[in-house]
């Protein structure tokens, strides 16, 4: 009786033993599983914050954002433009005449600024550099919205060629998706331009491709104060003509 006690006595032992490991790694195994699953639900919420970010805030033209002021635009160094030693200039400097530029004063509705150097003979109109090559023409334009003090950047555009343009409509789809594609008639008997367009909801990327010349033209735009901005243009034409 006395070994069939002690065999029982082991027998349970060994049961009780594998229970417990059974159970603790049915415990481990749990506590793994939660772990997994929070790190999947974490990953998901990065990821959903970063779009949701991405969705509400307005586009960047190679780190220049929609919507900073004229001072935070002059402060920065994002000069985009080519020769090196760029600096924006603003219809609000005195330097402006001689670009060609129109001359404002620090309380007008809306500014215009370009990149420009200085030559050995004067001052003359830089090259903004869009996907790594020189563009033909830029302009940033900055405006008041309603009740605002300060000038905030509303639009930039840019003028450059139509090799150039294909292969940044290529580079914006793969950063935003594939865009909007419309076709818009410029002129009567005309063939249908291409127009390519990202939106989110706060500002637009329009890329439009100009068959006859041969050019592509690339616009950001703030969507915010765009109805504002062309109310004060239409102002500021008609208190123009009023004077004149």
């Amino acid at each position: 009786m006395r070994g069939g006690s002690r065999g029982g006595r082991r027998f349970a032992t060994a049961l009780a033993a594998l229970f417990a490991g059974t159970l603790l790694s049915f415990t481990v195994s749990a506590a793994y599983a939660d772990s997994a699953v929070h790190d999947a639900l974490a990953s998901k919420r990065i990821a959903a914050d970063a779009h949701k970010h991405a969705t509400d805030a307005p586009f960047a033209f190679r780190g220049i954002a929609l919507g900073i002021t004229l001072d935070e635009f002059r402060a920065g160094s994002s000069v985009r433009a080519t020769p090196i030693g760029s600096v924006p200039v603003c219809e609000t400097d005195m330097l402006a005449g001689e670009l060609g530029m129109s001359l404002k004063t620090s309380e007008s509705l809306t500014v215009a600024c370009r990149w420009a150097h200085r030559t050995a003979e004067r001052w003359a109109l830089s090259q903004a550099v869009v996907d790594g090559a020189p563009s033909q023409e830029h302009v940033l334009r900055f405006a008041r919205g309603d009740g605002q003090t300060a000038l905030r950047l509303y639009e930039m555009s840019f003028v450059i060629d139509d090799l150039t343009a294909a292969d940044l409509r290529d580079a914006l789809a793969a950063r935003y998706g594939p865009p909007q594609l419309m076709t818009r008639n410029l002129s009567a008997g005309s063939s249908p331009v291409p127009v390519y367009v990202w939106e989110n909801a706060v500002s637009s990327i329009t890329l439009c491709f100009l068959p006859a010349s041969h050019n592509g033209t690339l616009t950001y735009l703030l969507k915010d104060p765009d109805a504002f901005v062309k109310s004060l243009v239409r102002q500021w034409q008609a208190s123009s003509a009023d004077a004149g």
